[in-house]
């Protein structure tokens, strides 16, 4: 019994620590993560985080597998009712539990679909051709053959690859893409599947471009946007279901307020060329690729788009005013940024530096961690190997949150050229600096938040 008490301490003493520094002593700059309110985290470990709630469309109506699940029943309809209103769209499936998730289900319902017409004892085929963004151009490993869309894309015979195409870039910006040549692509090649979005995330993709020349092609590809980094800018940054994509996938945990999972958005209504696809997509969702959809995250979920829905006017355009003043102070503090100063770098959450003369991305980046500033290091386009990276990739969508503003990134700037260039010890000064911004914003304020979560929690019999 004294070692079982012993681990418990031991264990919750590390937690404690974590928390502490995490919360109260860094600056959380990884463009993929962000710190869901109090009340969405009190969500999630509600009572649904234990219990299940399979439930497939039989017959025309919904069936669910379980007893006692009237609450989740209700809770899903209310997050695709946010949802909808979030994308302005008619259709949403919120099953998938990662982003990653989200796209595997798209690229299985686009095979099934694919199959629908196919004639009794051919072959099931895979896509023929797809087109995404190269990974080492920033493009999602999600969307990639060694990722989600492994298995479910043609072998060229001849190369022994898959038939994979991706999207040109612009040889002295290679974060954006070239248009004229992807015209020539598209025209040339016909892909079945185009999907955008990326993970090293400065600019819009062309949407509406694709669309007006693949609009009357018979068949016609199928728009997908991966939207994981950039879900929470949806509208202020791009809108692509109203640009002409057919669906969006992405993760609800990056720029979104909400608990780690993935979403599932289109416009895929009864009667559209593409509704086939929707019910593909609904039963790929379930029962191809979950069983239990974790319920406490769905309940988080809900919680993360009720503030969604009401912050993110305000919250959206601090977002892309910090990344663009975030990027300009680097810049004036000896710092190499990547992206168009024309453009003011980046019109998302994330700022790109190259750091290739002052070390290794990876060992620039561990240096900041030393000095509570929390980064993500990264290959850039021209790098030989993701194992010897030049660049570092940050995100202000966290400390958005917690209140900074333009002038407190310029702050932080000066942190990190002391870091970089003059390779400084910070530490205890940043630690201090980040006391300043302990209260999250784009929510309930704690004072009315902390009472209701109390309230919630003393209902368990701990």
């Amino acid at each position: 019994m004294e070692s079982f008490l012993n681990k418990i301490k031991k264990l919750l003493q590390k937690v404690e620590e974590n928390t502490d520094w995490r919360q109260r002593r860094c600056f959380n700059l990884i463009p993929s993560e962000t710190t869901p309110s109090l009340l969405v985290k009190i969500c999630e470990i509600s009572d649904p985080s234990g219990r299940y709630a399979e439930h497939r469309t039989m017959k025309g109506k919904e069936i669910y597998f379980y007893q006692g699940v009237d609450f989740i029943e209700e809770i899903e309809e209310k997050v695709k009712e946010e949802m909808k209103r979030y994308f302005n769209c008619s259709q949403v499936e919120p099953r998938p539990i990662s982003g990653q998730m989200a796209n595997e289900i798209l690229f299985k319902a686009m095979v099934k679909f694919l199959n629908r017409e196919r004639k009794e004892g051919e072959p099931q085929r895979r896509l023929k051709l797809v087109m995404n963004n190269l990974l080492t151009y920033g493009g999602h490993l999600s969307s990639q053959p060694m990722g989600a869309l492994f298995n479910y894309v043609e072998m060229d015979t001849k190369t022994g690859k898959e038939r994979v195409l991706n999207f040109p870039i612009i040889k002295d910006n290679p974060y954006k893409t070239d248009k004229e040549e992807l015209g020539k692509i598209l025209e040339k090649e016909k892909p079945e599947l185009i999907v955008f979005g990326k993970s090293m995330f400065l600019y819009t993709e062309p949407v509406n471009f694709v669309y007006n020349i693949i609009k009357d092609w018979n068949p016609r590809p199928v728009i997908m946007y991966d939207m994981a980094h950039v879900l929470g800018l949806y509208g202020a940054f791009q809108e692509p279901l109203k640009e002409g994509a057919d669906v969006v996938t992405g993760s609800t945990h990056k720029t979104f307020f909400g608990p780690q999972r993935g979403i599932i958005a289109s416009n895929m209504d009864k009667g559209t060329p593409l509704r086939k696809l929707w019910l593909d997509i609904r039963s790929r969702a379930f029962p191809g690729s979950t069983s239990n959809h974790h319920l406490g995250t769905l309940v988080g979920l809900l919680m993360a788009a009720y503030e969604m829905n009401e912050f993110k006017g305000e919250y959206q355009l601090q977002v892309r005013n910090n990344a663009k003043s975030f990027a300009r102070s680097l810049k004036e503090n000896g710092i190499d940024v990547e992206g168009d100063e024309e453009d003011e770098f980046t019109e998302t959450h994330q700022v790109v530096i190259r750091v290739r003369k002052y070390g290794n991305g990876q060992e620039i980046a561990k240096r900041l961690e030393e000095n509570n500033i929390v980064t993500n290091f990264q290959a850039l386009p021209d790098d030989e190997s993701f194992l010897d990276p030049g660049g570092i990739r940050v995100g202000v969508q966290e400390m958005t949150r917690f209140g900074m503003k333009e002038k407190d990134f310029g702050m932080l700037s000066e942190f990190i050229a002391d870091v970089i260039i003059r390779n400084k010890d910070v530490k205890e000064e940043v630690a201090k600096k980040r006391m300043d911004f302990l209260d999250m914003k784009y929510c309930l304020p704690k004072e009315e938040a902390i009472p209701l979560a109390s309230k919630v929690i003393s209902m368990f019999g701990f």
